[in-house]
């Protein structure tokens, strides 16, 4: 390798398998892309080659967007299929005393090859090498574990092993993420507060979800914080919405005002169905998450509408009682859906299907009301 260009790193080199080398060390994240490339799923003459999906350009923006936001921590491993061209030389010297002899530290050599014939496969991590690419700062360290192998049976069974881990629970994502002060992607940034609100709504004693809603340190509730943080993402995007009004840029949101707005609707929801409040979803589609959705949707217009009245809580129970009768959380048939009570599910076509018929609803009794 004396003549070629090659990655020279400091690593530790061990043993997995039968004899197969494993090394872990650090590099360059723009040095990624030097060394490896992605081994695409393609097919030619109909014979399957590689095994990574396409790149996924929103979830590689997300994270370019947070490498160049500031100083990161970013500890995320890549894993590599490294070619059998690589070379280890074991550091020289006596092994400190004590020391665990589970690896070898030294330096790995890795030739550097143009596109498309390069020395090493990205099996995991994709998405950040690309971003790491792309990143402002090319001299962030990033961890790498690399086995030796250049045999696409072994990288494609590493490649499922590794991705066939289940993710994170979303309710624990949810639950943790008031908790974190770090900027977030936006995907996950965009759920922080309605995150919090959510915690505060279950936790407060003079709310109408105390103790209701289901989080991933307590499944004893009855309303999933999915639901309710999905409402109100939805009404923080616009200036119009319940919440999305108290948004203000540059001096901090008024989240006070926001849980006020909360706290208000879903008391008049809670009194306007008694019978349906606090049962668990089998026994009331109101507590499903197809009723929260839909009677959440809700909230924007009523609360804009309920904004001029002298008596706002008044305002939003008078158009919550003109609708009352038409609705069936317990029992019988929604008159104008199709369908009975409890066949309501939480798909998206029956979140839509009820989150339009209470619109329509609600719009027809409001006029004729005038």
């Amino acid at each position: 390798m004396t003549n070629r260009k090659c990655l020279k790193i400091r690593a530790v080199r061990s043993e997995q398998g039968e004899g197969i080398g494993v090394y872990a060390f650090f590099i360059y994240g723009a040095d990624i892309n030097r060394i490896a490339d992605i081994s695409r799923i393609r097919r030619d003459d109909n014979e399957l080659k590689g095994f990574q999906r396409r790149e996924i350009r929103d979830h590689v923006k997300d994270i370019t967007a947070f490498l160049d936001s500031g100083p990161v921590l970013f500890p995320n491993a890549i894993i590599l299929a490294l070619s059998p061209e690589v070379e280890f030389s074991k550091s020289r010297g006596r092994t400190p005393g004590g020391a665990s002899e589970v690896g070898e530290t030294g330096t790995l050599s890795i030739p550097i090859y143009p596109e498309g014939r390069r020395a090493a496969w990205i099996v995991d991590g994709q998405q950040r090498s690309l971003a790491l690419g792309a990143a402002r700062n090319s001299a962030i360290a990033v961890p790498v574990v690399g086995f030796v192998s250049d045999a696409l049976t072994t990288q494609r069974e590493q490649f499922i092993l590794v991705n066939k881990v289940k993710p994170l629970p979303t309710a624990l994502i949810n639950e943790l993420l008031p908790e974190v002060s770090v900027l977030l992607p936006r995907d996950l940034a965009a759920k922080q507060l309605p995150s919090a609100l959510c915690a505060a709504l279950n936790a407060d004693p003079n709310s109408p979800f105390h103790g209701l809603i289901k989080r991933e340190s307590d499944r004893t509730g009855i309303v999933t914080d999915t639901a309710l943080i999905e409402v109100m993402k939805v009404s923080l995007k616009t200036a119009a919405g319940a919440l999305g009004q108290f948004k203000q840029s540059g001096s901090g949101n008024d989240t006070a005002a926001m849980y006020d707005a909360l706290l208000l609707y879903w008391r008049a929801v809670r009194d306007t169905f008694p019978e349906g409040w606090g049962k668990q979803p089998t026994e009331s589609r109101l507590m499903h998450s197809a009723g929260i959705r839909a009677m959440g949707a809700l909230m924007d217009p009523l609360m804009l509408r309920a904004d001029s009245a002298p008596d706002k809580a008044a305002a939003v129970r008078t158009m919550l009682a003109r609708l009352a009768p038409h609705c069936r959380w317990t029992k019988g048939a929604w008159e104008g859906l199709g369908l009975e009570w409890n066949e309501i599910q939480s798909t998206s076509q029956h979140i839509t299907k009820l989150t339009d018929h209470l619109f329509h609803l609600e719009r027809d009794l409001a006029r004729a009301s005038k």
